[in-house]
């Protein structure tokens, strides 16, 4: 085969895998929108839009290097395509005045992952006081558990939180305002839920969600291999990616389920909503796009930067806040704490004028 053969069967490749990574992207790009029960692969391609994201930027890059234009409009048309999705995980922002002068209602939420097993009341104070310094009306809290001294020493939190409901499994919300109903929403056979408040805010009543739903189930998958390996057990590599496929497919399964029940909940409110807590999914997935039905995505409206609220290796975003369309953002931003393997949310909220 002569070198303008092999150039031009590189080329024909190129060309190939520049289609297929367009097709795969759009698939990502929708696989939000069907249930994940059935279309496994297709909701699955929503996790890899980063990555599928980044390799159609360096197709771009190649065909304009090679001054194939006309090849160069496959991946620069998925890219403009992208954009929607990109800016659920970033947005340039820009300083409002007018939004910075308005009053509002500052909401938080944070997955504090049982205080690390902390028992003296330290964190659950130092947390206290972040919240107090963020000046937070409404905290919604996740794997905030009984079993730990903090809980109990979180008592110290009436002082600035004088309204408090809790929920079944680690779920609590405090506020500053008064609530007047609460129901706690509980999942079957798992210890995930979600529970929502109704806080009466100068006469006008808002119900605030607080949730927590089904976790992925890979770093439990991680832990079983760490410690049969401790025992001296080998564990293949193909068995290991089987386990952590199994488990998360079945934590999107549960989650999905969970997010239909919530979104029909949701729907039935006569109140204004905002959404708070952990999904444990990512933007665009089904679970997604079930819990921000017709509501505003906080950080699309008014965050700024790169958006990831899971401290480990993973930067993704899994933590929300969302509100209804009657409802204006002014602020919304995370705090890098230590605390926890998640970063606390915070948005800002008022009634649209």
């Amino acid at each position: 085969m002569g070198k303008l053969a092999v150039q031009k069967y590189f080329s024909f490749m190129m060309l190939i895998i520049s289609f297929l990574l367009m097709i795969f992207t759009f698939t990502g790009l929708f696989g939000g929108d069907v249930q994940p029960a059935g279309n496994t692969a297709r909701a699955m391609l929503v996790y890899a839009l980063p990555l599928l994201i980044i390799a159609n930027f360096i197709f771009l890059v190649y065909w304009l290097i090679r001054l194939r234009f006309h090849w160069a409009l496959m991946p620069l048309i998925t890219l403009l395509c992208c954009i929607p999705y990109i800016g659920t995980i970033f947005q340039f922002g820009s300083t409002d005045e007018k939004a910075d002068a308005k009053s509002g209602i500052k909401f938080a939420t944070y997955n504090v992952a049982n205080f690390s097993g902390e028992t003296t009341g330290f964190i659950a104070q130092d947390i206290l006081a972040e919240m107090k310094r963020q000046k937070v009306d409404i905290a919604c809290f996740q794997e905030y558990n009984d079993f730990s001294g903090d809980k109990k020493n979180s008592d110290s939190y009436k002082d600035y939180f004088p309204y408090s409901a809790f929920g079944n499994n680690d779920m609590v919300v405090y506020s500053r305002y008064p609530i007047v109903n609460k129901k706690n929403i509980d999942f079957e056979q798992t210890n995930n839920s979600a529970m929502w408040v109704e806080v009466n805010v100068n006469d006008k009543i808002y119900r605030i969600y607080n949730v927590h739903l089904e976790t992925t189930g890979i770093n439990s998958a991680l832990h079983q291999a760490s410690k049969l390996s401790n025992k001296g057990v080998e564990v293949q590599g193909n068995a290991l990616i089987n386990a952590i496929y199994g488990r998360y497919t079945l934590g999107m399964l549960a989650r999905s389920g969970q997010a239909n029940m919530l979104a029909m909940d949701m729907r039935e409110s006569e109140a204004p909503v905002i959404v708070c807590g952990d999904f444990n999914d990512v933007p665009y997935s089904y679970v997604y796009n079930q819990m921000l039905g017709d509501k505003i995505d906080g950080f699309k409206e008014c965050g700024s930067g790169f958006m990831y609220t899971y401290r480990g290796d993973k930067k993704v975003r899994i933590d929300y806040i969302f509100h209804d369309k009657g409802l204006e953002g002014l602020s919304y931003y995370k705090k890098e704490l230590s605390y926890s393997d998640h970063y606390p949310v915070f948005m800002r909220i008022a009634t649209k004028q």
